[in-house]
């Protein structure tokens, strides 16, 4: 069922829904809309960069061949949140983190946390699967949405950023039932849901499976097999997770001078390790001066790195359906799922506008 609906969402609707995506987060951002939506602009023009697939012309590389692949997104990430920590770190190097590993508490679940959590828990499984489900969505989107959701609709915004339970259990059960919900394209369909499952997809073609309708009752091992696994994953992060939450905490009690060297050089070595490419290195500078300014500037960055994501993806669903309707925009409020997606971005946008505007009528 939930296969067949996936197959019902053509370009439009694709198009339709990550602008709904876009328009989420920039209208959720803490601060300035405008300056979500200036982050989310740039986003896109960051992912406008290489070849274009539809025409085989580079765009926006400069004569330069290392651009011509693109930026590579782990490049973009490590820049936009160690690199610019680091250097946030290192110009406020006289103020304390603001916590130790030393004091941790019980790992037991209280009785007001499991009450808190469990609204999150239930509202992001099902938002979290269902995003899983559309192809090139994944665990990453489903993350920032599902953050956004419960921000937007809970009584206390502010305590979000803070440690608030609902702000954790909110994007970790989504990215989880994303991460589930990738496999029914895959398994239904021969449709990879995520990066992830992609590789797997090409795993299954070496080894002879083809994964499609005819799966589950010709190779029914493999596809209760794989299920079964997620249970038995699920069980062992749990085990092993658990016992080592007091020894991650300790992190914090590194000397700062020891941490920033630590992460600095793991994002220089992890960003090598891609491409070796000393070109990479020096973008990802770049993007860690980006990012700092950004937050100096108190610009998010989160519109930044999902209009990245959805970037190429937007781009050739826009492209696809205006094929299709031989250039008429017509066809993206032809299609229901495309028009109650834009109407529900529309509202999206609107909310943080016609709420302020009320609450200054209160004020």
């Amino acid at each position: 069922m939930l296969a067949s609906v996936a197959v019902s969402f053509g370009p439009p609707a694709y198009f339709a829904l990550m602008l709904l995506g876009l328009t989420a987060i920039s209208s959720l951002s803490e601060g300035s809309t405008v300056k979500a939506l200036i982050s989310a602009v740039v986003g896109f023009m960051i992912a406008t960069i290489g070849i274009d697939p539809q025409t085989g012309t580079s765009r926006f590389t400069f004569d330069s061949a290392n651009l011509l692949d693109g930026i590579d997104f782990l490049v973009i990430a490590l820049g936009l949140f160690a690199i610019a920590e680091v250097c946030y770190l290192v110009m406020n190097r006289h103020k304390s983190l603001g916590g130790s590993g030393k004091d941790i508490g019980s790992l037991k679940i209280s009785k007001s946390d499991a009450k808190e959590m469990s609204g999150p828990i239930g509202r992001h499984s099902f938002l979290g699967f269902i995003l899983g489900i559309l192809p090139g969505a994944g665990a990453t989107i489903a993350s920032f949405i599902s953050y956004i959701t419960e921000k937007r609709i809970s009584k206390k915004p502010e305590e979000f950023g803070k440690g608030a339970v609902k702000g954790l259990a909110a994007p970790e059960t989504s990215n989880n039932a994303a991460t589930s919900g990738a496999f029914v394209p895959l398994l239904s369909l021969g449709i990879p849901g995520s990066g992830t499952t992609a590789v797997m997809l090409g795993a299954f073609l070496v080894l002879g499976l083809q994964p499609g309708p005819m799966l589950m009752g010709d190779r029914p091992e493999v596809f209760w097999g794989i299920i079964a696994s997620m249970y038995i994953g699920n069980v062992f992060l749990l085990v092993l997770n658990l016992p080592l939450i007091p020894y991650i905490a300790r992190i914090l009690t590194i000397p700062r001078p020891m941490l920033i060297s630590l992460v600095l050089m793991f994002s220089l070595i992890g960003v090598y390790a891609i491409s070796f490419s000393v070109f990479d290195l020096y973008l990802l500078v770049a993007f860690g001066v980006l990012g700092f300014v950004m937050r100096m500037f108190a610009f998010p960055a989160p519109p930044f790195i999902l209009a990245f994501i959805l970037g190429g993806m937007m781009e050739q669903s826009f492209r696809q359906a205006m094929t299709i309707s031989n250039g008429s925009i017509s066809i993206l409020f032809e299609d229901p799922i495309s028009l109650s997606l834009i109407i529900l971005s529309v509202l999206s946008f609107a909310f943080p506008i016609v709420k302020g505007i009320l609450n200054k009528r209160k004020a």
